[in-house]
């Protein structure tokens, strides 16, 4: 049977949280207290992902990447900071001609990221 949790906020995004986690229990698929499944939101937007005990030769590549806009350059800088940590940055945070505070990096987990300020 699948445990569920209602766990913490997370600290860069605003309006963000770890809604559920579904762990794996005894004699399940797969290993005991790894995730199945798990919602969150990121500033109220909600999502669900999951994790496959099957073994695959893909894993994250930047085509698909998580795109989260902001209302200041601090909240920009800060969400920047923490996903750039031990990541990869893919465009530097910058000005460009689509946003006048941008950056896209991966983060540890091979996640990518763009992270804009909203325009005005």
């Amino acid at each position: 049977m699948l445990r569920k949790q209602s766990i913490f906020t997370y600290q860069f995004f605003r309006d963000s949280e770890l809604l559920t986690i579904s762990r794996y229990g005894e004699n399940e698929a797969g290993p005991v207290g790894t995730v199945y499944q798990a919602t969150f939101s990121l500033n109220g937007q909600e999502f669900m992902c999951i994790d496959s005990i099957a073994k695959h030769t893909f894993t994250f590549t930047p085509s698909i990447s998580m795109f989260v806009t902001y209302d200041s350059e601090s909240e920009v800088d800060h969400s920047f900071a923490k996903l750039s940590e031990a990541g990869e940055i893919l465009m530097p945070l910058d000005t460009y001609p689509f946003s006048e505070r941008f950056a896209w990096v991966q983060d540890k987990f091979g996640i990518t990221w763009q992270l804009s300020l909203e325009p005005k």
